[in-house]
């Protein structure tokens, strides 16, 4: 049932004003059967339950949210005035007598559009609501019909509405000008960042442009800087993993590795990792692309390759600066890996990523970085493999059943996603966790990368010796009901 109404003919905003729904933290999410479903952040004072169910003639069931997230989904149900969607239905009004503003040839007049009050608000609203859907990146597409907008939720592309054609140049001038790049440039990528301020969160705004067949693209990547790291236990870890890993993290020297595609939670992991030291007793230095959360006791480096600061160059310095613990945002070249493994040679913990898709292939990843296969088995402690699933929304979830389109392997048997509501931007899905493969180096393996071997012969090694596959990790996330074996099948090719 859609979030703007509670019956098909009667609006939510008829019976309840925003701001009483704001404090007393309750939203009605759906009225069936005789049951009237209320997120909260609380359970609701029983006055203001007997209320609703004496308004209603129903019982309520109950279902807990964080505030934020139940305020953003309040915000988007009303579309108040301080919402992308109003913003839009008054936007083709205001400025039709304005005439299509991509056409503008003088770049004083495109600056002049671009700071335009109905523009820079957009453009602000943009980035607000994609904070508050905890979108990781805002996808400004050129196309053929206008300007494509798209929200990456929890990994997923989730289409909002655009803006109109009037202020479609603006709109892309906007978010170069914010970015301090070069509007009249259209011809060539550019890449800019910058830090903004939203209420009390601080956001770093990374952006990337692209000429398009179309006109120009863009995709803005935000980092919150006022969030905090997530734990081990935060990630979705069980215990057993989490104590393997956890012993690997404190170790005195060596090389650990998270691996996986871009957006599988690596450098989240190995900040996780990095909480486990003592930081008042250790030196613990990180050189990142970009430093994404800011940690306690712990010295961290942005790379600027421009300035000559790459990963290679920036370790070596590190090195120089008497640390006990390295993080290296990525392994990427020849040199960042032959200075990791002489730092770990000379008794300091590492710990980077690479891309590869499963933990076996990242001993291989080394090996064909030039790293002797000898220095591999003799500084490399682990490699932890792992993906991000999103979970199923807890507040739309039906009752698990056995679809049609599920294996038949009982293993997979679980919930379905949920049918979508508010709180999930009707995805059925809310928030993502992870899960793992750690290959943990025993004598065995470490014999058998002197010998070179390949990264299916090492798989099957490892899996002899207890390390749980990527794919029946994902089989015990859908058996304890977290998440749907076809989001597993999305993210982990078997």
């Amino acid at each position: 049932m859609p979030m703007e109404q509670l019956t098909p003919d009667l609006p939510l905003s008829e019976y309840f004003s925003a701001e009483y729904l704001e404090y007393y933290g309750i939203l009605p999410l759906s009225l069936s059967d005789g049951t009237l479903t209320l997120a909260a952040v609380e359970p609701p004072a029983r006055e203001v339950l007997i209320d609703l169910e004496s308004l209603f003639q129903a019982t309520t069931r109950i279902e807990l949210v964080d505030r934020p997230t139940l305020e953003a989904a309040i915000r988007r149900a009303y579309a108040s005035e301080d919402s992308v969607d109003a913003l839009l239905r008054t936007l083709d009004t205001s400025l039709s007598t304005a005439g299509p503003l991509a056409d503008g040839p003088i770049d004083a007049d495109v600056r002049d559009l671009a700071n335009q009050p109905p523009v820079v608000r957009y453009v602000n609203l943009l980035l607000r609501e994609a904070h508050e859907a905890r979108a990781s990146d805002v996808h400004i597409e050129a196309t053929n019909r206008g300007l494509r907008v798209r929200y990456r939720i929890d990994g997923v592309l989730t289409p909002i509405q655009g803006p109109p054609p009037t202020i479609h140049s603006a709109v892309i001038s906007r978010v170069k000008l914010i970015a301090e790049l070069d509007i009249a440039e259209r011809r060539l990528p550019q890449d800019g960042r910058t830090r903004l301020v939203l209420e009390d969160r601080e956001l770093d705004l990374r952006v990337s442009t692209m000429p398009t067949l179309f006109g120009e693209s863009l995709v803005l990547r935000l980092l919150d800087h006022g969030g905090r790291p997530s734990t081990l236990a935060g990630l979705g870890m069980d215990s057993e993993l989490r104590d393997i890993f956890s012993g690997m993290a404190k170790r005195a020297n060596g090389i650990i590795l998270a691996t996986g595609p871009t957006g599988s939670g690596k450098t989240s992991t190995l900040y996780a990792a990095l909480q486990l030291r003592d930081g008042e007793r250790e030196k613990i230095i990180t050189i990142e692309n970009p430093v994404e959360f800011q940690l306690p006791h712990v010295t961290q480096v942005p790379v600027n390759s421009k300035g000559g600061m790459t990963f290679a160059s920036g370790l070596r310095t590190l090195l120089r600066q008497d640390p006990d613990v390295v993080m290296v945002g990525e392994m990427r070249d020849p040199e960042t890996a032959r200075v990791a493994v002489q730092a770990a040679l000379t008794g300091h913990l590492v710990l980077s990523t690479v891309h590869t898709n499963s933990a076996a292939s990242a001993i291989v990843r080394l090996i064909d970085l030039g790293i002797e296969p000898y220095l591999v088995a003799g500084t490399l402690q682990g490699v932890l493999a792992q993906r991000l699933v999103r979970t199923v929304c807890t507040h739309c979830a039906k009752p698990t059943t056995q679809s049609a389109a599920q294996p038949a392997d009982a293993a997979f048997a679980g919930p379905s996603a949920g049918e979508g509501c508010a709180l999930c931007r009707q995805s059925g899905y809310l928030g993502r966790v992870g899960i793992f493969e750690l290959l943990d180096m025993d004598e065995e393996l470490r014999s058998a990368v002197h010998r070179s071997p390949d990264t299916s012969s090492l798989h099957r090694m490892a899996v002899a010796q207890g390390m749980t596959p990527l794919v029946e990790a994902g089989r015990a996330k859908v058996r304890d009901g977290l998440t749907t074996s076809e989001e597993v099948a999305r993210v982990v090719h078997d």
